[in-house]
């Protein structure tokens, strides 16, 4: 599967839709859901006013989310952008590095005291390790750390999670697109996998 660009529909193009098959007459069935979902896309990773966040942040950002999900064919063509965006060998291959550091089951966390506590869950929390670290640098070393907790530790999300993201560089603006990175890549694995299940397709 290859996201080429963001002129193509990319979940048709993560599935292999073509005009006029059984899927795209599927698809065609929701229009507005179908241009809303390729309008976020192009708003979070070819954005006309992309602020702080370089193109090179939100691709490895999107490879590793696809890759903590076990979409190994997403996180590929995530990959893929990544490299075209002009990242460095050395960027790809950390990001590769990470997903298979952070990879676990989940989700962990706590819950406040009371009938839920029984379902707390210990597990894994994420931190990158030393030389990919130096690799991906602060501020993506803060980002992965802080989206492995959101997609395995959502209980244990608060606002003091957020100071990392701060002390390395992320501003609030930018804190709240890489949220939205975190959840449309959610939303567009379920997509895709549900299509792919329809098409018969691993």
């Amino acid at each position: 599967m290859k996201i080429s660009g963001t002129d193509a529909d990319v979940i048709d193009a993560l599935v292999g839709i073509t005009p006029g098959s059984s899927l795209d007459a599927i698809r065609a069935r929701r229009p507005e859901a179908r241009a809303h979902a390729q309008a976020t896309y192009r708003a979070l990773f070819a954005p006309e006013a992309p602020g702080n966040v370089t193109a090179q942040e939100r691709f490895a950002v999107g490879g590793f989310v696809a890759g903590l999900h076990g979409a190994t064919a997403i996180a590929t063509g995530y990959g893929a952008r990544l490299a075209e965006s002009g990242a460095s060998v050395a960027l790809k291959e950390a990001v590769d590095v990470a997903i298979a550091e952070a990879r676990t089951n989940g989700p962990y966390g706590r819950y406040p005291a009371g009938p839920l506590s029984r379902e707390d869950t210990a597990g894994l929390s994420y931190r990158v390790g030393a030389s990919t670290r130096r690799t991906l640098g602060p501020r993506l070393t803060a980002a992965f750390e802080h989206v492995h907790m959101l997609v395995f530790h959502p209980r244990d999300a608060a606002p003091a999670a957020l100071q990392a993201l701060l002390d390395a560089g992320w501003s609030t603006t930018d804190i709240v697109t890489l949220s939205q990175i975190v959840a449309f890549l959610s939303f567009q694995i379920r997509v895709v996998t549900g299509l792919r299940t329809l098409a018969g397709r691993p």
